[in-house]
């Protein structure tokens, strides 16, 4: 039924089954499994492909998912424009109906959006539902073209080597047309092996350009490859000649040997020697091709110690309150999850990618390849702890996530340096939330800071400038202020958008383990001054207990400062829980 496949993709990564083999052109590129393999799945189908859908649908698919019982939702999608009924971002139709969800007790997930990396991108607001930041994780596929001049140019391609210690004369496409007059299906993309002259191609290697076609959609490497395969090519190189900033490449398998050159200065460096090794005549006629070259095996994942890193475009806060960008005293996202070439299940009529038209697997990346992770492992603390509330779980996932990466270093982000090329920067809780998702430990997580609906209701009944009319237009309920702020809101990260002077803000956590001993420390950048009390507390397994939180202004940057409370247990526990506050006079 998914005529897509970024349906079939997404719940098989929550929970698809375990120890599949990923085959895909005879190869097998390990075994994967969902994240929670004996969780059932019900799928409900509110868009269409190509096209999309409407809020309407999507909300009613919620709403039967809730009535029928579901125990956690992932939602890979949100609203590409705000809405036109409401200012106030947490409600907005699609929050709204899923404040309704968590009523219910169901978990929500959802995409952060793929926006990034640039501040306010995000399009998952609210403290109810959990918004899911996407990872790189350690596995980065390489390529490499080797030239007959010595040179190795670097590129991607998932694809088998060329025969070992043997070069293959280098042909280019414009360069083995039938006629001329075919220049009309601009040839050199290689979507089109009835233009090209066999005889010249067979046995060679074949250069193609990758040209917007590429970027649209209207031209694959798939089509490529099997170009040069009904050719009787040995290969196929495709060189970037000029790149739009924000492209993003992603290795695509090929059953043949075959390289994408992503470096526009490495492509001019293939260009170059083609050119010096390919004599022609006066009317520009190749009169023998002299230049050579092999394709590397880039079938093989190289593992990275510096991950994991924020993905390039994993959406990024601050959060919003309005359609009018005014900051939230809330976090978002909440969690980072792997969503960089992620590989899953994928639906062989599904048109959502043509490189993958007919594969029964497809490697993918986006925030939508993030959530189903954080849902699978949702439900197997579930699974484990069946009464905890959708903030309980959400609680658990955070204050166990971690802030590092593998090698102990703190997290880093991609990032668009000033040429818009890639960098990579320290990254904030504006990148990350509380941090990238540790599963065992949120199965244990000592403490949880616990939230119900009428919680909700009093951060929006708080929030400043929010249209109490519109609270009660979904609610049904009068407001109510007892919480006095948002950002006491009992969340498991603290936001104050709008610090002045000193704010003191309360959580309140419970024991879910056995009696212990907590040791509480916080640190904040130096701009503002952060203080816990009581700096310490015992308690009985069940028990809550609350404490508070001074942030005090000691300088004015015009910039978040970022810091961190750490709860340290007796029994080995540790809750961790983000601080973000910026500073004004008044």
């Amino acid at each position: 039924m998914d005529g897509d496949g970024h349906g079939s993709h997404t719940a098989a990564i929550a929970a698809g089954n375990n120890g599949i083999p990923v085959r895909i052109h005879g190869h097998e590129f390990g075994k994967a499994s969902g994240m929670a393999p004996r969780a059932r799945i019900a799928v409900y189908k509110a868009l269409y492909r190509l096209f999309g859908g409407f809020i309407a649908d999507v909300v009613a698919a919620i709403d039967q998912a809730v009535h029928d019982g579901v125990d956690i939702l992932s939602l890979s999608v949100g609203p590409n424009s705000p809405p036109a009924t409401t200012t106030t971002t947490f409600l907005n139709p699609f929050d709204a109906t899923l404040l309704g969800a968590v009523k219910a007790g169901v978990f929500v997930v959802q995409a952060a959006g793929n926006g990034g990396p640039f501040p306010k991108t995000l399009v998952s607001y609210s403290p109810w539902i959990t918004s899911v930041a996407a990872a790189i994780d350690d596995r980065r596929y390489k390529n490499h073209l080797f030239l007959g001049n010595g040179k190795i140019l670097p590129g991607i391609g998932l694809s088998p080597c060329t025969h070992p210690n043997q070069t293959y004369t280098l042909v280019a496409a414009n360069d083995v047309l039938l006629d001329s007059s075919v220049m009309k299906y601009s040839p050199s993309d290689c979507q089109r092996p009835e233009v090209l002259n066999k005889n010249l191609v067979e046995g060679n290697i074949l250069l193609c350009g990758y040209s917007f076609n590429f970027v649209v959609g209207t031209a694959s490497i798939k089509k490529v490859s099997e170009t040069a395969r009904s050719l009787g090519a040995i290969g196929f190189v495709l060189a970037v000649e000029n790149v739009s900033p924000g492209t993003k490449f992603d290795p695509v398998p090929v059953g043949i040997p075959g390289i994408l050159i992503t470096d526009v200065t490495k492509s001019m460096d293939l260009i170059d020697y083609y050119n010096t090794s390919t004599p022609r005549d006066w009317t520009g006629r190749v009169k023998s091709f002299n230049g050579t070259g092999s394709i590397g095996n880039g079938l093989e994942p190289i593992l990275h110690k510096s991950a994991p890193q924020v993905a390039l475009f994993s959406a990024r806060g601050p959060n919003i309150k309005d359609f009018r960008f005014q900051d939230a005293d809330l976090l978002k996202p909440d969690i980072l999850a792997p969503g960089s070439l992620i590989w899953a299940a994928w639906s062989p009529n599904g048109t959502d990618e043509p490189n993958y038209v007919g594969e029964g697997f497809a490697m993918m990346s986006g925030t939508s390849m993030a959530a189903p992770h954080i849902a699978g492992i949702a439900a197997l603390v579930k699974q484990k702890h069946p009464h905890w509330s959708p903030a309980a779980i959400k609680s658990a996932l955070m204050t166990t996530s971690t802030n590092l990466d593998r090698a102990g270093r703190p997290l880093q982000a991609q990032q668009y340096s000033e040429t818009e090329a890639m960098k990579l920067v320290t990254a904030t809780p504006f990148d990350y939330g509380s941090g990238h998702v540790n599963p065992r430990a949120a199965l244990d997580p000592g403490l949880i800071l616990d939230a119900g609906y009428e919680d909700y209701l009093g951060f929006l009944c708080t929030t400043p400038g929010i249209d109490v009319h519109e609270i009660r237009n979904y609610t049904n309920t009068p407001c109510n202020y007892s919480m006095g702020h948002p950002s006491n809101l009992n969340t498991p990260s603290i936001t104050v958008s709008h610090l002045v002077k000193t704010q003191t803000v309360t959580r309140r956590v419970t024991n879910v383990a056995e009696e212990e001993t907590y040791v509480i420390t916080a640190r904040m950048q130096p701009a503002v001054a952060i203080e816990a009390n009581p700096p310490a507390m015992t308690l009985r397994p069940g028990a809550s207990r609350k404490f508070t939180v001074s942030l005090t202004v000691r300088s004015v940057t015009g910039t978040y400062s970022f810091g961190e409370i750490l709860m340290k247990g007796s029994r080995g526990h540790k809750v961790r829980i983000p601080v973000v506050a910026m500073g004004y006079w008044r």
